[in-house]
């Protein structure tokens, strides 16, 4: 096999790294909205734990390939 010869890739199109970062930039967004809105505490309270997650979710996808 030539080096130059691309592999097949065998990830699905949505686990790809372009839509999964979207999807953890809406995820640490929405957090934060939760944080900053006045309403209700429910959402305050699990705010930390949304852009928490999001950011870690960022750094795992951020290594997924392209």
């Amino acid at each position: 096999m030539d080096v130059t010869e691309a592999k097949p890739n065998r990830w699905p199109r949505w686990l790809r790294r372009g839509p999964m970062e979207m999807t953890a930039c809406i995820v640490i967004t929405l957090g934060i909205l939760m944080m900053l809105q006045p309403f209700a505490m429910a959402l305050y309270t699990w705010s930390f734990v949304t852009t928490l997650a999001g950011t870690a979710m960022f750094v795992v996808v951020s290594k997924f390939p392209k």
